[in-house]
C-alpha cells in the first residue's frame, strides 16, 4: 500500500492495543501500514477486517456467542429460511440473517440460539409459536424427527468425532471456528493428490494452512487444534484420524521398510476420491495452493527444520502443548 502523503510504499507494523467492544476491553494484535516520512498509520479493508475479527472473537468466546457459520448451520439444519427462524426464537423480521452476516447477538438471544442446536429443546420453542403457517410447523415437526433418528444412527461417528476433536466450542486454539471433520479430511485429500507426502511432512502441511489462513483473516481453516511435539507442530489425535481415513478408502498409506529398521508412512491418493472444492472457498483454496507450491520441493527433514524455527514451535515444545493460533501473527 502507498502513503497518501509521499506516494512510497509503506511498510508493515504490527503491535498490541487494547480495543473495546460493548464496553469490554481486549488485546488485539493490530496490524497497519506505516508511513515511514510522517509515523502515521493506515488500515486497509483487509487488515481493519483483520483487526475487527480478532476483537469481536475474543467477545464472543468470553460470552460463549456462537459464530456465524454456527448460527448458519443451526438454521440449515431444519430447513428453514432465516425470517422463519427469527420468528420462531422471537426475533426482529431480520434478526436471525444479520447475524448470519456477522452482527453479533446480545448474550440473551445468543442463549436461544445455541439451545436451538439440540433439536429436543427447537421443537419446545417450535411449540411456543403461534404465528407460524400450519404445513411449516408439521414440516419443521417431521424434519427434527428426522434429526433424532439420525443422531441414533450416527451416534458412533458423532463420538469418533467428538474423540478426535473435542468438544469444545470455538476459541483461540481451534483458530476460533467449530471443528470441521470433513473440512479436515479433505485437506488431507487435497495435499496426499498434491504432493504424496510422507506422514511427518503432511502434519506439517496441514499446520501452515490453516495457521496462515487465520494470519490472513483471523479464522482457522478446519478449526483443529495442533500440539508441539519433537517431530513439529502436528494436529492433535493425528495418528488415529489418518488411519480412520484410510479404513474408510479416503486415501491409501503406503508403509515402507527403511535399513535402519525403522517404517516410513506415504500418503498416495485413493483411485476412487477427488477432493472436493465446494468445501472450501477461495481464499481458502488459494491458501491450500500457496502451501503446497511453496513446499512441493522440500523434503519431510527439511520441512521439520522449518517448523522448528517456528514461535508456535519453540514456546510449546517443552510442554508440548496445544498450540495457540495467535501464533499465527508471528510465522516465518
Amino acid at each position: 500500500m502507498k502513503s497518501p502523503f509521499t506516494g512510497k510504499e509503506m511498510s508493515i507494523v504490527k503491535a498490541y492495543r487494547t480495543m473495546s467492544f460493548r464496553k469490554d476491553e481486549f488485546k488485539v494484535l493490530f496490524h497497519a501500514y506505516k508511513c515511514e516520512d510522517t509515523g502515521e498509520q493506515f488500515e486497509d479493508e483487509a487488515f481493519a477486517q483483520l483487526n475487527y475479527n480478532q476483537l469481536v472473537n475474543k467477545y464472543r468466546v468470553k460470552y460463549s456467542i456462537p459464530f456465524p457459520e454456527q448460527i448458519i448451520a443451526i438454521r440449515e439444519k431444519y430447513n428453514l429460511s432465516a425470517t422463519k427462524m427469527s420468528e420462531i426464537l422471537g426475533f426482529g423480521t431480520n434478526g436471525y440473517r444479520q447475524y448470519e452476516s456477522g452482527e453479533v447477538p446480545n448474550q440473551s438471544n445468543a442463549k436461544l440460539i445455541q439451545l436451538a442446536e439440540d433439536p429436543r429443546e427447537f421443537k419446545k420453542l417450535l411449540n411456543y409459536c403461534t404465528t407460524l403457517d400450519e404445513k411449516i410447523i408439521e414440516k419443521t415437526y417431521k424434519t427434527i424427527e428426522n434429526l433424532l433418528e439420525d443422531e441414533k444412527k450416527h451416534k458412533f461417528e458423532k463420538q469418533l468425532e467428538n474423540y478426535f476433536f473435542g468438544t469444545c466450542l470455538p476459541n483461540n486454539l481451534t483458530g476460533f471456528k467449530t471443528p470441521n471433520f470433513k473440512k479436515f479430511s479433505e485437506m488431507i485429500v487435497f495435499f496426499t493428490e498434491k504432493l504424496e507426502p510422507w506422514k511427518s511432512k503432511m502434519n506439517k502441511l496441514l499446520f501452515y494452512a490453516d495457521f496462515m489462513m487465520h494470519r490472513q483473516s483471523g479464522f482457522s481453516m478446519s478449526g483443529v487444534q495442533y500440539r508441539a511435539i519433537p517431530m513439529g507442530p502436528v494436529p492433535n489425535n493425528f495418528n488415529s484420524i489418518f488411519e480412520y481415513l484410510a479404513n474408510k478408502n479416503e486415501l491409501d498409506i503406503n508403509y515402507i521398510n527403511f535399513s535402519d529398521g525403522g517404517t516410513g508412512e506415504q500418503f498416495k491418493p485413493n483411485p476412487n476420491k477427488i477432493f472436493d472444492r465446494k468445501l472450501f472457498t477461495e481464499i481458502e483454496l488459494q491458501i491450500l495452493e500457496s502451501v503446497a507450491e511453496r513446499f512441493k520441493t522440500t523434503s519431510t527433514n527439511e520441512i521439520i527444520e522449518i517448523s522448528h524455527r517456528e514461535k508456535a514451535w519453540l514456546d510449546n515444545i517443552p510442554e508440548r502443548k496445544l498450540i495457540d493460533y495467535s501464533y499465527s501473527f508471528e510465522l516465518n
